[in-house]
């Protein structure tokens, strides 16, 4: 990690204030955004695992799920209960590795991976440690790419995983996951989430991980439209 990683801070105050009251109107935006969002490229079928974030289960997932597999991919929960770090998926996360293995064989084809904030983290970890495993990274306001520090949940993420984030198989996980992937890449966040500092959920500028800004809090940012679309022009290839 650089120095300058190192200094990032958390997001101020007031936008960790407004995430409630921003999470209820994306999903009114959700709502009125629905023929844009079925109107996007089609799938091919793939196998994509979508990752919940951190204290979250595969029900939060649903509406991106079922959406998924509207547009024409096989999309799968995690089915590891709520996500709680280690405590859910084992210290060498080898719980996460057998789901992987599992979607690998039924689907016959490497996995996309869509991981959702500490989701995202676990979905970089996969992609280093089984790379034959999996075909492509997509992260949603996942900060793997600086300290848990330069967030408001790392208290939250010590309690419910019962880590503490100087630990070093911690410290040694967050280095992993943000190394560069031997996978292609895409990191999507926003500069305004009050529970994450942007600038620690993506790749440096110049690397091959494909960034991608939007406006939106981080409260189920999984179903903010503009986080959506962004996930279905990456699924189809598109560059813009």
């Amino acid at each position: 990690m650089s120095a300058a990683a190192a200094e990032v801070p958390p997001p101020p105050r007031r936008l960790f204030l407004a995430e409630l009251p921003r999470a209820a109107v994306m999903l009114g935006s959700l709502a009125l955004s629905q023929r844009r969002l079925n109107a996007v490229p089609r799938g091919d079928g793939r196998p994509v695992l979508v990752l919940p974030g951190l204290g979250n289960t595969d029900t939060t997932t649903i509406v991106m799920r079922r959406w998924l597999r509207r547009i024409g991919y096989r999309s799968y929960g995690w089915d590891l209960g709520r996500n709680r770090g280690a405590r859910t998926i084992g210290s060498d996360a080898g719980m996460l590795e057998a789901r992987l293995e599992a979607i690998y064989a039924d689907a016959g084809e490497p996995v996309t991976l869509v991981g959702i904030s500490l989701g995202g983290i676990m979905a970089r970890l996969m992609a280093h440690r089984r790379s034959e495993l999996v075909r492509e990274v997509i992260t949603l306001s996942a900060p793997f790419a600086g300290p848990p520090t330069a967030t408001n949940v790392w208290r939250a993420y010590q309690w419910l995983s019962g880590e503490r984030i100087d630990d070093p198989a911690v410290v040694a996980n967050q280095a992993e996951a943000a190394a560069p992937l031997p996978v292609p890449s895409t990191a999507i966040w926003s500069a305004s989430d009050g529970f994450v500092n942007g600038a620690i959920c993506r790749e440096a500028e110049g690397s091959a991980c494909r960034s991608i800004e939007i406006e939106s809090g981080h409260l189920g940012v999984h179903m903010h439209p503009e986080a959506m679309l962004a996930i279905a022009r990456t699924l189809a290839g598109e560059t813009k």
